[in-house]
């Protein structure tokens, strides 16, 4: 059974950045995509990036040059780099983790950012 912890998350001024993480709990994270998902409230939840078992990356239009996602197998973990952070980067951010079906998401974490 896959688990997965996200940690990182906070309160921080527009223009600030926060680095989250995710821990993978299970076997054979490295051929897994991993991803980060947010949801703001009142929103659909929506993809922020992923990275695939390859190492390409793929980022919503809003976060480009922004946000970097990267990840460690050795440590089994994914990780997302947020500089120059907008108030509309509030939301709940996510991990998800897959390799088809079934895919697995973490609890989330909070992200708020002030003006």
């Amino acid at each position: 059974q896959v688990q997965l912890v996200e940690s990182g998350g906070g309160l921080v001024q527009a223009g600030g950045s926060l680095r989250l993480s995710c821990a993978f709990s299970g076997s054979m994270f490295s051929l897994y995509t991993m991803g980060w998902y947010r949801q703001a409230p009142g929103k659909q939840r929506e993809l922020v990036a992923d990275i695939s078992s390859g190492g390409s990356t793929n980022y919503a239009d809003s976060v480009k040059g922004r946000f970097t996602i990267s990840r460690d197998n050795a440590k089994n973990s994914v990780y997302l780099q947020m500089n120059s952070l907008k108030p509309e980067d509030t939301a709940v951010y996510y991990c998800r983790g897959g390799r088809g079906r079934p895919v697995y998401w973490g609890q989330g974490t909070q992200v708020t950012v002030s003006s």
